[in-house]
């Protein structure tokens, strides 16, 4: 499942996650709700996402696990943590 939406003030990242996920439910509400762009992708479905949130997790497939377009990710990471990290990259 891809779920696209771009801004172009925004940088775009990719959520990593699985359709039973509580944290990735709840994380893709707030990211909603603070209006920050990204693109979901199901690993249960995608196998090259599944290998690549094994790389950034010691060989586990934990989600939500979040890729910045500067190439850094995040796991599990809370609301205040993507913020601050979108401006970050952003600036």
């Amino acid at each position: 499942m891809t779920r696209p939406m771009f801004l172009e003030e925004n940088p775009m990242l990719t959520m990593y996650s699985t359709t039973w996920c509580g944290y990735c439910h709840r994380l893709k509400t707030q990211m909603d709700r603070e209006g920050i762009q990204y693109q979901v992708v199901d690993i249960e479905q995608n196998p090259e996402a599944a290998k690549f949130v094994e790389t950034v997790n010691g060989g586990n497939q934990t989600v939500p696990t979040l890729r910045f377009d500067d190439g850094t990710a995040m796991t599990n990471p809370s609301i205040v943590q993507v913020k601050k990290h979108l401006e970050t990259v952003g600036s």
